[in-house]
């Protein structure tokens, strides 16, 4: 085999020193002084997503309570905290609670908790009693005028307490411009909810029981503001006896908090490039 110094001693033989290269008869060159390169400036960590969670009802206002006197409001808060403490050790997600106790909040104030932590994602949490009895299995809904279908417009009428469009301040812009901003900030919140929706659906959907057509939509006054994009999730109905069991169990109620947190953490990340 032929090495790379033989190949440069013979070139010297056959050619003469004056023909080959001065590093390669071994004296030294002096190498010229290599200017330094400036490193480039650091880039400034990027902020955390911003979730929040919001355990439906509280305090006076108990929710549905099961045929073994399972109250929502119980469950809702359990979830949200377990939740919360799945995404705890990591640095680009920061979650907050509308609510960390057992205390009523109205639903304009839990909207504008959100606006005012410069939410990226509002999910809303509870497990109601459905229209019939039969029905169970988890789903979620985003907002419309119009929902898709009897049984989640009265679910939404059960929870709705207000009829406002909160969190959108047009107060300092002309009619014409802050119909436009707030048509566009309709369409973004809308698009991206659904999106939210959709994965988060698709993401549990082979580990828990989903109720038939899981994705529905349906006038929420907690969803009704326009940039937020926002998801309430039935986690259950407690009006099902088979429902009512498993979120009445600490165990089950942990294993579909950490499986939600799963579909929630990619929803805030994508949400917080966007």
């Amino acid at each position: 085999m032929y090495t790379r110094r033989f190949i440069i001693s013979s070139l010297a033989g056959l050619l003469g020193s004056a023909a080959v290269p001065a590093w390669a008869q071994g004296r030294q060159v002096p190498v010229p002084a290599r200017k330094p390169v400036p490193s480039a400036p650091k880039a400034p960590p990027r902020a955390p997503a911003i979730v929040i969670l919001d355990p439906g009802h509280g305090g006076r206002d108990p929710g549905a309570i099961g045929v073994t006197g399972t109250e929502e409001k119980d469950v809702t808060l359990s979830i949200c905290q377990s939740i919360r403490q799945a995404l705890a050790g990591r640095s680009d997600i920061k979650v907050f609670l509308t609510r960390d106790r057992d205390s009523y909040i109205p639903l304009p104030s839990r909207v504008a908790f959100a606006h005012d932590k410069h939410a990226d994602l509002f999910i809303s949490i509870h497990a109601d009693a459905a229209p019939n009895r039969s029905a169970r299995g988890l789903s979620a809904y985003t907002r419309a005028d119009k929902a898709t279908d009897d049984f989640a417009r009265r679910l939404a009428d059960r929870e709705n307490q207000v009829d406002a469009i909160y969190g959108f301040d047009a107060g300092a812009t002309d009619k014409q411009t802050a119909a436009i901003l707030i048509d566009l900030a309709r369409r973004h919140g809308h698009n991206a909810s659904l999106a939210a929706k959709r994965r988060i659906v698709t993401g549990v959907g082979h580990r828990v029981q989903l109720l038939e057509n899981p994705m529905r939509a349906a006038n929420f006054a907690v969803l009704r503001s326009p940039a937020l994009p926002s998801v309430l999730i039935e986690t259950g109905f407690l009006s099902n006896p088979q429902d009512e069991k498993i979120l009445r169990n600490a165990k089950s109620r942990a294993d579909l908090a950490r499986y939600l947190a799963d579909q929630i953490a990619p929803v805030a990340m994508d949400l917080r490039e966007a």
